[in-house]
């Protein structure tokens, strides 16, 4: 079992290790982020309409 003291210590140890993204990088990899979930969000509206025409069409022909 390690000391807590110890373990503190070397939590801060290693947080200082740690390399933080600048405001510009965090601003960059948001604005990346926000479009790939765009662009995700109109592949799977095309994806899911063109299922339903595909299931009504299939079923329409039946009647």
């Amino acid at each position: 079992m390690v000391n807590p003291f110890v373990f503190l210590q070397d939590v801060r140890a290693e947080a200082t290790k740690v390399t933080w993204p600048t405001r510009r990088e965090t601003m960059i990899t948001t604005g990346l982020v926000i479009l790939m979930v765009f662009f995700a969000s109109l592949f799977f509206l095309a994806v899911d309409q063109g299922l339903r025409l595909a299931v009504t069409l299939i079923l329409s022909l039946g009647h």
